[in-house]
């Protein structure tokens, strides 16, 4: 069976596509790197492929907003063509940089339909700084969500300055309502964030840490599960190697993170 055809999106500014791209290779996928300006020049490459990713990083400097000139970009020069995109039985996956390029082409949460219109934001973190931390999440049961499938609970990290979900509450109610939360924080120990710092690290609201459409096939998320696909990409690994040790259990090899791809790739099988 020939492997499912992933495009990771890069361009100035974007840091995260390598890391993307090896965790969709981990994961089963043929995942090329291809630059905005390629797609623009050649779109009908877009027709080649099953999913296409957003990675992390500062499109563009982020200077007009984070994700804002990028997704300004592809709307001027490629809006047929993704609508069209996302029209088939594909998957899209927006990461951190690429959860806001996604908001702001109105692919998530995607109530009035893709590329529609922009309903939701993600201002500027509470604390009105970067931060750089490892949150956990719980995961929705009930979201569509084709990349949550069977997953309970995730340690990742998040790394963002404009990471604080907003929307109208008539739009939140809308959401809540089609389930299309797929993640939110939570304590250490599985219970809701509630709005706490650092458990909800940017003051989003509903600790919403990644959104759906109605379809499930296209997620957008501020955290990163790249940068858990090792066990010892954790920040606590040479703790827990301790007590699994002396438990007498297995030391995994693989980081949480990995399943998010694999449920991709699962998808197309």
């Amino acid at each position: 069976m020939a492997r499912p055809q992933v495009l990771v999106l890069t361009g100035y500014g974007i840091n995260c596509d390598e890391e993307v791209r090896y965790s969709f290779e981990r994961s089963g996928a043929a995942a090329r790197i291809v630059h905005i300006n390629d797609i623009i020049e050649k779109p009908a490459m877009l027709a080649d492929f099953q999913a296409v990713a957003f990675p992390g990083g500062f499109s563009y400097g982020d200077d007009t907003g984070s994700g804002k000139a990028l997704a300004s970009r592809i709307r001027s020069n490629l809006s047929e063509e993704f609508a069209a995109f996302a029209a088939r039985d594909t998957l899209m996956l927006g990461i951190c940089n690429g959860f806001q390029v996604m908001v702001a082409l109105g692919l998530v949460p995607s109530l009035s339909g893709a590329m529609k219109k922009v309903e939701v934001a993600l201002e500027y973190n509470a604390t009105s700084r970067y931060e750089c931390r490892w949150v956990d999440l719980a995961i929705e049961k009930d979201s569509p969500c084709v990349f949550t499938r069977g997953i309970e609970r995730l340690h990742i990290p998040v790394a963002h300055g404009e990471g604080n979900f907003y929307a109208a509450p008539s739009t939140l109610a809308e959401i809540e309502r089609g389930r299309l939360v797929a993640m939110r924080y939570t304590m250490p120990d599985g219970s809701a964030a509630k709005g706490e710092f650092p458990f909800n690290p940017n003051g989003s609201l509903a600790d919403i840490a990644a959104v759906c459409d109605p379809t499930g096939r296209r997620m957008g998320m501020m955290p990163h599960p790249e940068r858990n696909i090792a066990f010892t990409n954790r920040e606590d690994w040479t703790l827990l190697r301790e007590k699994l040790r002396r438990e007498g259990k297995e030391i995994p090899e693989e980081g949480e993170g990995l399943v998010i791809f694999r449920n991709a790739m699962k998808y197309f099988v």
